[in-house]
């Protein structure tokens, strides 16, 4: 394959993109600029420029919007949850179970980790530091290896597999050209292994710091998260709580898990491509969010439910497209390089759309090394490096893309998707880098943030390396 001058243009955008992201600024106007460029040259038009800027986001768009109504319904269930004040209650047994240290930083793992993966960590993290980590501390459990639970189980482990809203899967196996079913299933086993080594290491590292329930320390620690436990003292202080919201905290943790225990079933009896996967499985879960939320709505407004699940609605989509916007025009670059979308995005046959990505990783190919190690580490260090901007996801289409690309029989491509989706979303999604989510935890849980990064870097470097190198001997 002869390359263009299309082609180093494309392979300048993507460097540049990269680039960006490592000194922690935003990539989409690179990407939109980026797009423009390669189509102008392309198409030796500037009118194709221009057409095919437009064509790239909505082609994108096209491709994420189930992503983006997932997100809207998820979060509105949250949001009419919380007029019903069920949301408090869906947690507050687990209160009971702390009764010292150790035993609380566990229960704070499991329940931020089955929490965030129904709801995301972004909507759940605030409800658990609330609500649990005063309760963690007044066992012994420092704020900051609260903290460290926290972001560890729900914005490392949770989400970095997305096993049930499945963005992020959705995502990688789109840019890879694989099944969504595919990416998923690995990326749930691998996120699996990081998470339960980093989460070991963590609590091996800072279980001589874990103190017993009547040391003074630990009313100093709640002390300094004062606007926390004001919160968590307010919602308690409520008289009159409607019976209402009791129900809806016990049939909305019991439907969750009902899905749940549904999806596992028909993938154990269906086999290893059955079940609800990909598509359908993040329908049936946001069906059933809809329905929840209309009989929340209902419940808590009565004749005003017309407006209120209106107003859950637009604040749903409001937070999911501030969460997940960005990734439209940086999604839209990258797919221009994959041929199985150029076509759309440049006007032109299908037969003779470009492959400007695989050609570039194709041709340089031949200077590499024929190693399955050396594909997994290196596409788990772009998707680290990616993860520096922050977000988590905006480098899950460039992993995605790069993993159809360098799969040359000896390794499986959704593998390789499934290893950049960890790097991406272990660094970017919250875990070791100060300006990410992280800082809410931080803030939440009244620790320094940096303090926060250099707690958890090392455990999960360890968890991503260790998984890496596990993946090419499982899978």
């Amino acid at each position: 394959m002869e390359l263009t001058f299309s082609h180093w243009l494309y392979g300048f955008f993507t460097f540049l993109i990269i680039l960006t992201m490592i000194f922690r600024k935003g990539v989409v106007l690179p990407t939109l600029l980026g797009t423009f460029l390669v189509a102008w040259v392309y198409k030796g038009s500037l009118i194709g420029g221009f057409t095919a800027i437009f064509n790239a986001n909505l082609v994108a768009a096209k491709e994420l919007f189930n992503i983006f109504l997932i997100i809207t319904f998820m979060v509105a269930l949250l949001q009419s949850l919380k007029d019903l004040d069920a949301d408090r209650r869906m947690i507050q047994p687990i209160q009971r179970v702390m009764v010292n240290g150790h035993l609380a930083y566990f229960v704070l793992v499991g329940v931020t980790y089955v929490i965030s993966l129904f709801f995301w960590p972004t909507p759940a993290v605030p409800l658990i530091c609330a609500l649990l980590v005063p309760a963690a501390i007044r066992a012994g459990l420092p704020a900051a290896v609260a903290a460290v639970a926290v972001a560890l189980a729900g914005q490392g482990m949770a989400l970095s597999s997305d096993y049930v809203i499945q963005v992020a899967p959705g995502l990688s196996a789109a840019s890879a050209g694989v099944e969504t079913a595919d990416v998923l299933e690995k990326g749930l086993i691998l996120s699996l292994i990081t998470g339960l080594i980093a989460i070991s290491i963590a609590y091996f590292v800072n279980r001589r710091h874990i103190r017993s329930q009547d040391d003074p320390r630990n009313e100093k620690e709640l002390s300094m998260m004062r606007g926390v436990e004001e919160q968590d003292q307010s919602i308690e202080g409520k008289q009159n709580v409607p019976l209402v919201g009791k129900f809806f905290a016990v049939i909305v943790p019991l439907s969750m898990l009902a899905v749940m225990i549904y999806m596992v079933s028909t993938k154990l009896n269906s086999g290893r491509m059955g079940g609800f996967e990909g598509g359908d499985g993040a329908a049936f879960i946001g069906g059933v969010a809809v329905v929840l939320l209309l009989l929340s709505t209902v419940a808590f407004g009565k004749h005003r439910a017309l407006d209120y699940i209106s107003e859950h609605i637009t604040n749903g989509f409001v937070f999911a497209f501030k969460a997940m916007g960005p990734v439209i025009p940086i999604a839209g670059f990258f797919f221009l390089g994959s041929a199985d979308f150029a076509s759309a995005i440049l006007s032109v046959e299908t037969d003779k759309a470009p492959g400007l990505l695989f050609d570039l990783v194709q041709s340089f190919q031949a200077y590499l090394p024929e190693s399955s190690i050396l594909a997994a580490f290196s596409i788990l260090l772009i998707g680290i490096i990616t993860g520096l901007d922050g977000s988590g996801f905006s480098g899950l289409p460039l992993t995605g893309a790069l993993s159809g690309a360098l799969a040359d029989g000896t390794v499986d491509p959704s593998v390789l998707a499934a290893i950049g989706q960890m790097g991406s979303i272990w660094t970017g999604g919250g875990t070791i880098i100060a300006w990410s989510s992280l800082v809410a935890i931080a803030g939440f849980c009244g620790v320094p943030v940096m303090e926060l990064v250099r707690k958890n870097f090392l455990p999960v470097m360890a968890g991503l390396f260790i998984s890496t190198l596990l993946s090419l001997f499982i899978f």
